[in-house]
């Protein structure tokens, strides 16, 4: 396989995964791109090889900036912006993650202690107010997890991974 084209299914497959994953398939393949670019690349770069308008472009870099995926770089003498992706993948990872969890989990963790307090005695009321409660129980375990493993590092999480996966 050459390499533009191996580049190319990368792009795509990344877009294809950040979709599954909750993320704009622009936004995914973006960050693949830049991923994969050995230097940073300007909004224009990204345009061309993406085939993207300058406003898909400018969204989805943003973004990736606030997800702390991707650092806008001077150069000098340059009056461009340019873009670089994080290249640690544990650091990729952990910015995902806590990302995710602050958009996602948190909210529900917090709606979730809401729900328990239903008042009310009937069964109906019972079962809901335990579900809530069960709910809650383990979504605020694996916000702990969660919490943690963003906060540590890789050799904390892969023996906690491998604990809760025996």
């Amino acid at each position: 396989m050459e390499l533009h084209e191996a580049k190319d299914k990368f792009i795509q497959a990344w877009g294809a995964f950040g979709s599954q994953w909750g993320i704009n398939r622009s936004m995914a393949q973006v960050h693949a791109l830049l991923l994969i670019s050995p230097d940073p690349l300007s909004t224009e770069d990204v345009m061309d090889q993406l085939n993207i308008s300058r406003g898909n472009a400018n969204m989805n870099l943003r973004a990736l900036i606030d997800w702390h995926l991707v650092d806008r770089i001077l150069k000098t003498g340059e009056r461009r912006e340019f873009f670089q992706a994080e290249k640690d993948v544990w650091k990729i990872a952990t910015n995902i993650t806590r990302e995710r969890k602050k958009r996602e989990l948190e909210p529900m963790v917090r709606l979730l202690g809401e729900l328990k307090q239903t008042s009310g005695t009937s069964n109906e009321s019972k079962a809901f107010k335990q579900m809530a409660n069960d709910l809650h129980d383990i979504t605020s375990r694996i916000d702990a997890v969660l919490e943690r493993s963003t906060r540590s590092d890789v050799q904390w999480f892969l023996k906690a991974a491998s604990t809760l996966l025996r």
